[in-house]
């Protein structure tokens, strides 16, 4: 079963007793499978079943819970017939990602 959405300023949160935004924000990016899930859904719609996939073949109880998850926050929506996709909050979200992963694709390269 899915954990409630954090509603940021207003729940409470792992680190944060009320719930500041960057707190809930954290805590649903934390959680297992989530980061990935909206990293494969970057370049658009996915089905479960490629969605799962893209994600090594992650358990289907999981990734329904936290498509959940992301869909209560307003961060990924379900198509019907194409999948989920981002919203664009969450294309927002993915945009602030990606110094992120350029960042990362450097420092892979360090001493190489």
């Amino acid at each position: 079963m899915p954990k409630p959405a954090a509603v940021p300023g207003k729940t409470a949160v792992r680190g944060s007793r009320t719930g500041r935004p960057v707190m809930a924000l954290l805590d649903l990016l934390g959680r297992r499978w989530t980061l990935r899930i909206i990293w494969e859904l970057r370049d658009g719609p996915l089905t479960s079943r490629a969605l799962r996939t893209a994600c090594d073949d992650a358990s289907p109880t999981v990734m329904q819970a936290r498509l959940s998850e992301l869909r209560e926050a307003g961060l990924v929506e379900l198509l019907a017939g194409d999948g989920y996709r981002l919203t664009p909050l969450g294309r927002e979200l993915m945009e602030s990602f990606l110094p992120l992963h350029h960042f990362a694709e450097r420092w892979s390269k360090r001493g190489a």
